[in-house]
């Protein structure tokens, strides 16, 4: 059973960084694109990035690209959100997916989150 633990939220000020990282387990890795998604109160849930199964496909949400990278760690089983002059609208809870690469069925982390204020 794939499982999903993110860490790295927390509070920024506006302009600052942050870098998440979603562990994975239960499975291979390898074969598993990943998400990241965030989910504002009151929101819906939305993808902020996608990285494929091999790297070298990236994608990224009109509000994001240009100030947040991911990317992925074979080594390490991790998938990474790095982002930078984050800003107020970018408080939500992030939550990482893995995608299976033939039935498309999303395994979820718990969600970590994420608040930008002065």
């Amino acid at each position: 059973q794939v499982q999903l633990v993110e860490s790295g939220g927390g509070l920024v000020q506006p302009g600052g960084s942050l870098r998440l990282s979603c562990a994975f387990s239960g499975s291979r890795f390898s074969i598993y694109a990943m998400a990241w998604y965030r989910q504002a109160p009151g929101d819906e849930r939305e993808l902020v990035a996608r990285i494929s199964s091999t790297g070298v496909t990236t994608n990224y949400a009109d509000s994001v690209r240009g100030r947040f990278t991911v990317s992925r760690d074979a080594a390490k089983n991790t998938a990474y959100l790095q982002m930078n002059n984050l800003k107020p609208e970018d408080a939500a809870v992030y939550y990482c997916a893995a995608i299976h690469p033939i039935t498309n069925y999303d395994y979820w982390g718990q969600g970590t989150q994420v608040t930008v204020s002065s």
